[in-house]
Protein backbone atom coordinates (compact mmCIF):
# COMPACT_ATOMS: atom_id res chain seq x y z
CA UNK A 1 0.00 0.00 0.00
CA UNK A 2 2.92 2.58 0.65
CA UNK A 3 5.32 1.18 -2.16
CA UNK A 4 4.45 3.75 -4.34
CA UNK A 5 4.70 7.03 -1.55
CA UNK A 6 7.97 8.66 -1.20
CA UNK A 7 10.45 7.97 1.93
CA UNK A 8 8.76 10.78 3.79
CA UNK A 9 5.28 10.41 2.73
CA UNK A 10 5.30 7.15 3.51
CA UNK A 11 6.64 8.19 7.02
CA UNK A 12 3.73 10.36 6.74
CA UNK A 13 1.07 7.93 6.27
CA UNK A 14 1.96 5.60 8.87
CA UNK A 15 2.47 7.85 11.55
CA UNK A 16 -1.04 9.34 11.31
CA UNK A 17 -2.63 5.73 11.10
CA UNK A 18 -0.71 5.37 14.26
CA UNK A 19 -1.80 8.07 15.74
CA UNK A 20 -5.92 7.44 14.04
CA UNK A 21 -5.41 3.59 15.33
CA UNK A 22 -4.09 4.63 19.22
CA UNK A 23 -7.38 7.67 18.97
CA UNK A 24 -9.80 4.62 18.32
CA UNK A 25 -8.79 2.59 21.24
CA UNK A 26 -7.55 5.20 24.01
CA UNK A 27 -8.81 6.12 27.31
CA UNK A 28 -9.24 9.66 28.28
CA UNK A 29 -5.93 10.96 28.49
CA UNK A 30 -4.68 9.13 25.78
CA UNK A 31 -7.47 11.03 23.56
CA UNK A 32 -6.23 14.19 25.13
CA UNK A 33 -2.22 13.53 24.40
CA UNK A 34 -3.72 12.51 20.61
CA UNK A 35 -5.90 15.83 20.28
CA UNK A 36 -2.68 17.73 21.86
CA UNK A 37 0.24 15.94 19.46
CA UNK A 38 -2.34 16.57 16.22
CA UNK A 39 -2.24 20.46 17.16
CA UNK A 40 1.52 20.98 17.96
CA UNK A 41 2.51 18.54 14.60
CA UNK A 42 -0.15 21.83 12.94
CA UNK A 43 2.30 24.17 14.68
CA UNK A 44 5.23 22.32 14.11
CA UNK A 45 4.68 21.79 10.25
CA UNK A 46 3.94 26.05 10.25
CA UNK A 47 7.30 26.45 12.14
CA UNK A 48 9.16 23.72 9.50
CA UNK A 49 7.60 26.21 6.62
CA UNK A 50 9.15 28.98 7.87
CA UNK A 51 12.79 27.45 9.20
CA UNK A 52 13.21 24.21 8.03
CA UNK A 53 12.24 24.98 3.51
CA UNK A 54 12.90 28.72 3.92
CA UNK A 55 15.38 29.57 6.44
CA UNK A 56 13.55 32.10 8.59
CA UNK A 57 14.53 30.69 12.02
CA UNK A 58 11.82 32.59 14.29
CA UNK A 59 11.71 32.74 18.33
CA UNK A 60 8.12 34.57 17.62
CA UNK A 61 6.07 31.85 15.81
CA UNK A 62 4.17 31.22 19.24
CA UNK A 63 2.54 34.92 19.19
CA UNK A 64 0.53 33.56 15.93
CA UNK A 65 -0.32 30.63 17.74
CA UNK A 66 -1.74 32.54 20.80
CA UNK A 67 -3.43 35.16 18.39
CA UNK A 68 -5.53 32.59 16.44
CA UNK A 69 -6.57 30.63 20.20
CA UNK A 70 -7.62 34.52 21.37
CA UNK A 71 -8.84 35.56 17.98
CA UNK A 72 -11.37 33.01 18.28
CA UNK A 73 -11.68 33.20 22.08
CA UNK A 74 -12.59 37.07 21.13
CA UNK A 75 -14.77 36.72 18.40
CA UNK A 76 -16.66 33.60 20.16
CA UNK A 77 -17.22 34.64 23.65
CA UNK A 78 -16.84 37.86 23.95
CA UNK A 79 -18.99 39.41 20.33
CA UNK A 80 -21.12 36.07 20.09
CA UNK A 81 -19.95 35.40 16.83
CA UNK A 82 -21.08 31.54 15.71
CA UNK A 83 -17.81 29.17 16.24
CA UNK A 84 -17.96 27.94 12.20
CA UNK A 85 -17.55 31.78 11.51
CA UNK A 86 -14.92 32.49 14.14
CA UNK A 87 -12.92 29.14 12.92
CA UNK A 88 -12.45 30.76 9.14
CA UNK A 89 -11.86 34.33 10.45
CA UNK A 90 -9.65 33.86 13.33
CA UNK A 91 -6.78 32.09 11.06
CA UNK A 92 -7.26 34.67 8.42
CA UNK A 93 -7.16 37.73 10.55
CA UNK A 94 -3.95 36.36 12.19
CA UNK A 95 -2.35 35.52 8.63
CA UNK A 96 -2.66 38.94 7.35
CA UNK A 97 -1.30 40.22 10.67
CA UNK A 98 1.68 37.58 10.10
CA UNK A 99 1.30 39.34 6.14
CA UNK A 100 1.84 43.41 7.65
CA UNK A 101 4.98 41.51 10.05
CA UNK A 102 6.24 39.41 7.78
CA UNK A 103 6.90 42.85 5.39
CA UNK A 104 8.98 44.01 8.45
CA UNK A 105 11.00 41.57 9.80
CA UNK A 106 12.14 40.11 6.23
CA UNK A 107 13.57 43.18 5.87
CA UNK A 108 16.74 41.83 8.11
CA UNK A 109 18.59 38.34 8.01
CA UNK A 110 20.43 36.14 10.58
CA UNK A 111 20.57 36.82 14.21
CA UNK A 112 18.26 40.13 13.56
CA UNK A 113 15.57 38.29 12.09
CA UNK A 114 15.78 36.00 15.11
CA UNK A 115 15.67 39.08 17.69
CA UNK A 116 13.14 40.90 15.76
CA UNK A 117 10.65 37.64 15.74
CA UNK A 118 11.55 37.62 19.27
CA UNK A 119 10.53 41.33 19.57
CA UNK A 120 7.16 40.97 18.07
CA UNK A 121 6.52 37.58 20.16
CA UNK A 122 6.81 39.60 23.40
CA UNK A 123 4.77 42.40 22.14
CA UNK A 124 2.28 40.20 21.69
CA UNK A 125 2.12 37.95 24.56
CA UNK A 126 2.33 41.84 26.73
CA UNK A 127 -0.63 43.12 25.00
CA UNK A 128 -2.79 39.58 26.05
CA UNK A 129 -0.94 39.46 29.98
CA UNK A 130 -2.11 43.35 30.07
CA UNK A 131 -5.46 43.16 28.91
CA UNK A 132 -8.27 42.49 31.56
CA UNK A 133 -10.98 42.42 28.44
CA UNK A 134 -9.00 39.43 26.91
CA UNK A 135 -8.59 38.06 31.17
CA UNK A 136 -4.95 38.63 31.69
CA UNK A 137 -2.97 36.62 33.45
CA UNK A 138 -5.52 34.69 34.37
CA UNK A 139 -7.00 33.51 31.33
CA UNK A 140 -10.45 33.48 29.33
CA UNK A 141 -12.62 30.46 29.35
CA UNK A 142 -15.63 29.04 28.76
CA UNK A 143 -14.71 28.74 24.96
CA UNK A 144 -17.53 26.85 22.79
CA UNK A 145 -16.69 24.62 20.08
CA UNK A 146 -17.46 23.58 16.41
CA UNK A 147 -20.87 22.68 16.00
CA UNK A 148 -20.83 19.41 14.26
CA UNK A 149 -24.13 17.68 14.32
CA UNK A 150 -25.57 18.73 11.11
CA UNK A 151 -22.37 16.05 10.09
CA UNK A 152 -23.60 13.62 13.21
CA UNK A 153 -20.18 14.54 14.79
CA UNK A 154 -20.14 16.05 18.71
CA UNK A 155 -16.54 17.72 19.83
CA UNK A 156 -17.61 17.44 23.44
CA UNK A 157 -16.48 13.70 22.77
CA UNK A 158 -12.86 14.20 23.05
CA UNK A 159 -12.64 10.87 20.89
CA UNK A 160 -14.21 12.70 18.41
CA UNK A 161 -12.36 15.91 19.12
CA UNK A 162 -9.06 14.09 19.02
CA UNK A 163 -9.82 12.36 15.53
CA UNK A 164 -10.75 15.48 13.99
CA UNK A 165 -7.99 17.31 14.98
CA UNK A 166 -6.03 14.37 13.66
CA UNK A 167 -7.72 14.76 10.46
CA UNK A 168 -7.03 18.65 10.25
CA UNK A 169 -3.50 18.12 10.97
CA UNK A 170 -3.04 15.17 7.59
CA UNK A 171 -4.82 17.73 5.70
CA UNK A 172 -2.14 20.41 6.60
CA UNK A 173 0.16 18.08 5.51
CA UNK A 174 -0.87 17.13 2.04
CA UNK A 175 -1.43 20.84 1.46
CA UNK A 176 1.66 21.54 2.37
CA UNK A 177 3.36 18.39 0.21
CA UNK A 178 1.56 19.90 -2.55
CA UNK A 179 2.60 23.44 -1.73
CA UNK A 180 6.61 22.33 -1.71
CA UNK A 181 6.60 20.61 -4.76
CA UNK A 182 5.17 23.44 -6.88
CA UNK A 183 7.42 25.88 -8.11
CA UNK A 184 6.24 28.43 -5.21
CA UNK A 185 8.09 25.74 -2.92
CA UNK A 186 11.23 24.80 -5.26
CA UNK A 187 11.46 28.70 -5.04
CA UNK A 188 11.19 28.86 -1.10
CA UNK A 189 13.94 25.74 -0.61
CA UNK A 190 15.84 27.71 -3.12
CA UNK A 191 15.82 31.23 -1.10
CA UNK A 192 17.32 28.54 1.75
CA UNK A 193 19.91 26.88 -0.55
CA UNK A 194 21.44 30.58 -2.12
CA UNK A 195 19.37 33.77 -1.41
CA UNK A 196 22.13 35.93 -3.49
CA UNK A 197 21.55 33.21 -7.02
CA UNK A 198 17.70 33.50 -6.28
CA UNK A 199 18.15 36.78 -6.01
CA UNK A 200 20.18 37.27 -9.07
CA UNK A 201 18.07 35.44 -11.12
CA UNK A 202 15.12 37.77 -10.71
CA UNK A 203 13.01 36.04 -7.90
CA UNK A 204 11.72 38.75 -5.31
CA UNK A 205 12.73 37.23 -2.65
CA UNK A 206 11.90 39.15 -0.07
CA UNK A 207 8.48 39.49 -1.29
CA UNK A 208 8.77 35.08 -0.93
CA UNK A 209 9.94 35.37 2.14
CA UNK A 210 7.11 37.62 3.26
CA UNK A 211 4.53 35.18 2.11
CA UNK A 212 5.41 32.00 2.97
CA UNK A 213 5.44 33.73 7.00
CA UNK A 214 2.10 35.06 6.27
CA UNK A 215 1.43 31.51 5.28
CA UNK A 216 3.16 30.17 8.46
CA UNK A 217 1.25 32.76 10.66
CA UNK A 218 -2.26 31.88 9.33
CA UNK A 219 -1.30 28.25 9.71
CA UNK A 220 -0.24 28.61 13.32
CA UNK A 221 -3.46 30.74 13.86
CA UNK A 222 -5.64 27.46 12.78
CA UNK A 223 -3.66 24.87 15.40
CA UNK A 224 -4.47 28.17 18.04
CA UNK A 225 -7.79 28.04 17.05
CA UNK A 226 -7.77 24.09 17.64
CA UNK A 227 -6.02 24.46 21.18
CA UNK A 228 -9.03 27.34 22.04
CA UNK A 229 -11.46 24.82 21.40
CA UNK A 230 -9.20 21.82 23.05
CA UNK A 231 -8.62 23.34 26.11
CA UNK A 232 -11.64 25.73 26.46
CA UNK A 233 -9.31 28.29 28.26
CA UNK A 234 -6.10 29.83 27.28
CA UNK A 235 -3.84 32.44 28.95
CA UNK A 236 -0.86 34.05 27.49
CA UNK A 237 1.30 31.88 28.03
CA UNK A 238 0.42 30.10 24.65
CA UNK A 239 2.23 33.73 22.87
CA UNK A 240 5.66 33.16 25.22
CA UNK A 241 8.70 33.10 23.47
CA UNK A 242 9.16 29.81 25.30
CA UNK A 243 6.39 27.97 23.72
CA UNK A 244 8.35 29.18 20.35
CA UNK A 245 11.45 27.71 21.96
CA UNK A 246 9.20 24.36 22.17
CA UNK A 247 8.03 24.39 18.77
CA UNK A 248 11.29 24.93 17.51
CA UNK A 249 12.43 21.99 19.24
CA UNK A 250 10.13 19.85 17.87
CA UNK A 251 11.15 20.87 14.40
CA UNK A 252 14.85 20.25 15.28
CA UNK A 253 14.09 17.07 17.12
CA UNK A 254 12.08 15.32 13.96
CA UNK A 255 14.12 16.92 11.13
CA UNK A 256 14.59 20.58 9.60
CA UNK A 257 12.60 20.53 6.35
CA UNK A 258 11.43 17.50 6.23
CA UNK A 259 7.77 18.50 6.41
CA UNK A 260 7.10 14.71 8.57
CA UNK A 261 9.56 15.74 10.73
CA UNK A 262 7.79 18.39 13.46
CA UNK A 263 4.90 15.68 12.98
CA UNK A 264 6.88 13.04 14.59
CA UNK A 265 8.98 15.91 17.02
CA UNK A 266 5.60 16.68 18.19
CA UNK A 267 4.73 13.08 19.42
CA UNK A 268 8.34 12.49 20.72
CA UNK A 269 8.45 16.00 22.22
CA UNK A 270 4.87 15.66 24.18
CA UNK A 271 5.11 11.67 24.61
CA UNK A 272 8.55 12.44 26.73
CA UNK A 273 7.38 15.49 28.67
CA UNK A 274 4.75 13.78 29.93
CA UNK A 275 6.04 10.11 30.41
CA UNK A 276 9.70 11.36 31.99
CA UNK A 277 7.73 13.70 34.22
CA UNK A 278 5.77 10.15 36.12
CA UNK A 279 9.58 9.42 37.06
CA UNK A 280 11.09 12.49 37.86
CA UNK A 281 11.16 15.98 38.22
CA UNK A 282 14.13 16.46 36.13
CA UNK A 283 12.47 15.46 32.90
CA UNK A 284 14.07 18.53 31.00
CA UNK A 285 17.36 17.74 31.78
CA UNK A 286 16.64 14.08 30.44
CA UNK A 287 15.09 15.57 27.22
CA UNK A 288 17.68 17.89 26.91
CA UNK A 289 20.54 15.61 26.47
CA UNK A 290 18.00 13.43 24.34
CA UNK A 291 17.82 16.70 22.04
CA UNK A 292 21.95 16.93 22.21
CA UNK A 293 22.28 13.50 21.05
CA UNK A 294 19.87 14.11 17.89
CA UNK A 295 21.41 17.01 17.26
CA UNK A 296 25.04 16.18 17.12
CA UNK A 297 24.18 13.08 15.29
CA UNK A 298 24.36 15.31 12.23
CA UNK A 299 21.56 13.56 10.38
CA UNK A 300 18.85 16.24 10.66
CA UNK A 301 17.02 15.04 13.34
CA UNK A 302 14.93 11.31 13.86
CA UNK A 303 14.01 11.41 10.23
CA UNK A 304 17.24 12.17 8.97
CA UNK A 305 18.54 9.63 10.63
CA UNK A 306 15.30 6.60 9.42
CA UNK A 307 16.07 7.90 6.09
CA UNK A 308 19.39 7.12 6.02
CA UNK A 309 19.12 3.71 7.83
CA UNK A 310 16.45 3.01 5.20
CA UNK A 311 18.72 3.79 2.15
CA UNK A 312 21.46 1.30 3.89
CA UNK A 313 19.04 -1.41 4.19
CA UNK A 314 20.43 -4.81 2.37
CA UNK A 315 17.22 -5.26 0.20
CA UNK A 316 18.51 -2.19 -1.28
CA UNK A 317 22.13 -3.08 -1.99
CA UNK A 318 20.48 -6.28 -3.95
CA UNK A 319 18.35 -4.18 -6.04
CA UNK A 320 21.38 -2.15 -6.95
CA UNK A 321 23.70 -4.51 -7.77
CA UNK A 322 21.02 -6.26 -10.25
CA UNK A 323 20.12 -3.08 -11.64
Amino acid sequence: MLRGLSFRDGVAALVFLGLLAFAAQAEYFGLELMAEIAIFAILAMSLDLLAGVTGLVSLGHAAFFGLGAYGFALLTVLLGWPPGLALMVAPLATGILALVVGAIVTRVRGIFFIMITLAFGEMGHELVFKNRALGGDDGLAGIPRLDLSALGLDLADPRVFAVTAIGVAVLVYLALAWLLATPYGKALAGIHSNEQRMRALGLPVRAYKTSAFALAGALAGLAGVLAAQHTQFITPQLLHWTTSGEILVMVILGGLATLVGPVVGAILLTLLRHELSNYTDYWGLWLGLFLILVVVSGRNGVVGVAAQLWRRRPGREKVRRHA
